[in-house]
């Protein structure tokens, strides 16, 4: 772990406002995972956006392209929000980790689960994303995401489809993150788990009015 181990350090002195924020994460050394990652994946979308979801870390294609949600997942999440009747303009998509973690198969890069060290390490940024743009609602997508933002281990599993408060959301709604759907081999498994994922976000409604 880099020595400075947090993204504090590197928080801009400025204003706090999505851009400079774009700006001061793309050059964090706050862990060592920007060692082998191609840039930094810092979140996308409104700065009066409602509604923030929150997924892991970004994968292989979002950190060549440097946004979050382009790959396989952010495809199903489109999909599910739109059957959910979520407008996407609602919506600033990000990550607890701003860096792509993996490990060399071959030619391919395998994603890695980030250590708990590193999403420490990387907390400053989601929680100067969420002060800034001051949501409606807060999704949290996978244990990680709930990892990062209630500071301590917490069960999917246990909390899905319920609504938890943080000091950073009076509302904050718990689901599956969209790549575990994607990893479900059976298809008539993996369209029920969608139907479920999609009931999940519908919550959304009962909070933010469209």
């Amino acid at each position: 772990m880099n020595s400075k181990s947090s993204a504090l350090n590197y928080l801009p002195s400025k204003p706090a406002n999505l851009n400079n924020l774009r700006k001061a994460a793309a050059k964090c050394q706050g862990c060592d995972l920007y060692l082998l990652a191609t840039q930094t994946v810092f979140g996308e979308g409104s700065a009066r956006a409602k509604i923030v979801l929150i997924g892991e870390q970004p994968g292989d294609k979002e950190d060549m392209q440097g946004e979050p949600f382009v790959g396989p997942a952010g495809k199903l999440l489109d999909t599910a929000l739109e059957e959910a009747g979520i407008d996407k303009k609602s919506v600033y998509l990000t990550n607890a980790v701003k860096h792509f973690k993996f490990e060399e198969r071959g030619k391919r890069r395998i994603h890695k689960k980030p250590k708990t060290v590193e999403i420490n390490a990387c907390r400053p940024w989601l929680e100067a994303e969420i002060a800034t743009i001051k949501p409606q609602i807060i999704v949290c997508m996978g244990a990680t995401a709930l990892r990062s933002l209630f500071n301590k281990t917490m069960s999917v599993t246990e909390l899905r489809g319920q609504f938890l408060e943080s000091g950073l959301a009076k509302n904050v709604l718990v689901t599956v993150h969209p790549s575990s759907i994607l990893r479900l081999i059976e298809s008539e498994e993996r369209h029920e788990a969608f139907k479920l994922f999609v009931k999940d976000l519908r919550k959304i409604n009962t909070v933010v009015k469209m």
